[in-house]
């Protein structure tokens, strides 16, 4: 017995195609943990980000506040408020090493009024301006505040060319004890750079860890992948060996009938024949109805034969084996329309399949639709192969399964999925039946 498409051997393409959709499922699982880890360190970068500039501000407000306890409140006495030249020049030596180093971009020192009692830049000494918010907060009590922004306040005439600044508020006091506000700004860069810092020494420890994660989740997915290609595989075959076994009893029962009970059916109407020609008159037409029940069971046995028995593709052919298909249900009154080109050369394989679903839907129309006219077609494409066969029959909701119990579309659409193509079924009650089956065409061997 020839071998049907279902009992061909594992091959090498079959194993490689299988290790590449396992390779294919890991590279989707990894795929998936970079996107996931981008997703996720995006805003961690940016809390990062917030925290390291909240610590560099906080740091800056510590300095400040330092710079005006230790360095500038000793000497802010009365006659640097009076605007003395000599006192000024003194605040200015004191401050003057800040500044150089760059360290200290501008100073300004307010009292409660909105008056600047002293600045690095001395034609605003004396200037009075609208108290800043940060300022008058310090004077109701608040402790003090650090900021990174532009500066274009009025009294930021010579900072708001420098773009964003860290502008830093901290309470002081005079020599004698009278409260005044303490303003510095400071260049971005420090905090800049300590944002840099910090995300450089914690993106590596994220990274490392999130790939050991990744790693260690690797394995496992590896393992789950092989068992579900292992478990498809597992079902393919046990769907390949159903479709096998059922041929093989089709085979049986073909050869069972032809075998024994047609050929006794067969020389029963022989004798038949034989007892009506020998016969008494009377008893003629008793033989003569007698022969012809076993003569039309004859041939309804023939036809169950020819169709539990298909015919040899690799000689025949899909055009010659649909033709006969075709010729069969004509034969019971069925008006068929067939289009299918001549040179139909196509893979052994799919040849088989595409035949039995055609002998599947055929049979369907005449049993289960009660069909008067089926129209079958053959299409081949550049990448695939479409058979679409159509009948005028009652139909049925395919939601709501075959009709009958009949289980041969749905044994035939898992086939078709299995061979990575697809069967879809168009129904409706008395709006006929629509099969369509699509095969993606074989390559041809080089």
């Amino acid at each position: 017995m020839n071998n049907t498409w279902y009992q061909a051997p594992e091959t090498n393409s079959e194993t490689v195609k299988e290790r590449s959709e396992v390779r294919s499922a890991v590279g989707r699982f990894l795929l998936t943990g970079v996107l996931v880890m981008v997703l996720i360190a995006t805003p961690v970068a940016f809390w990062i980000r917030a925290e390291a500039e909240k610590h560099a501000l906080d740091n800056a407000q510590l300095i400040t506040q330092r710079l005006a306890d230790f360095a500038v409140s000793p000497l802010i006495n009365a006659q640097l408020i009076a605007g003395d030249e000599a006192a000024i020049e003194r605040l200015d030596t004191r401050l003057k090493p800040w500044l150089e180093r760059g360290s200290v971009l501008r100073i300004k020192v307010w009292d409660g009024a909105g008056n600047i009692v002293y600045s690095d830049m001395p034609s605003l000494i004396g200037q009075q301006f609208e108290l800043p918010d940060a300022g008058t907060d310090l004077f109701a009590g608040a402790t003090g505040s650090a900021s990174l922004e532009d500066q274009q306040e009025l009294e930021n005439e010579y900072e708001a060319e420098s773009g964003e600044l860290v502008e830093v508020y901290v309470e002081s006091a005079t020599a004698n004890g009278e409260p005044l506000i303490f303003e510095a700004y400071y260049d971005d860069d420090g905090v800049r750079e300590e944002q840099a810092s910090v995300l450089l020494s914690i993106a590596p420890i994220f990274l490392l860890s999130f790939g050991v994660l990744q790693l260690a989740q690797l394995v496992p997915a590896v393992r789950l992948a092989r068992r579900i290609q292992a478990n498809q595989v597992s079902q393919r075959k046990l769907l390949q060996y159903a479709i096998e076994a059922s041929d093989l009893e089709r085979r049986r029962i073909a050869r069972d009938l032809h075998d024994e009970v047609i050929q006794d059916l067969a020389g029963l109407s022989y004798a038949m024949e034989a007892e009506e020609k020998r016969g008494a008159a009377s008893q003629r037409p008793l033989f003569g109805r007698v022969r012809s029940i076993l003569q039309e069971n004859l041939r309804t046995l023939r036809a169950m034969t020819s169709e539990l028995y298909p015919p040899d593709l690799d000689k025949l052919g899909l055009p010659a084996a649909l033709a006969r298909l075709a010729e069969s249900l004509r034969e019971q009154g069925i008006n068929v329309a067939l289009q299918v080109p001549e040179n139909c050369e196509m893979d052994r394989d799919q040849a088989v399949m595409l035949y039995r679903v055609a002998r599947e839907v055929l049979t369907n129309a005449v049993k289960h639709a009660q069909a008067n006219t089926v129209y079958l077609s053959l299409l081949r494409e550049d990448s695939s192969t479409v058979m679409t066969i159509k009948d005028d029959g009652r139909g049925f909701n395919p939601e709501e399964g075959s009709p009958d119990g009949h289980l041969g579309l749905r044994i035939m659409r898992d086939t078709i999925r299995e061979a990575g193509g697809s069967l879809q079924v168009l129904s409706g009650g008395g709006r006929g039946t629509s099969v369509i089956a699509t095969l993606s065409r074989v390559p041809s061997a080089a």
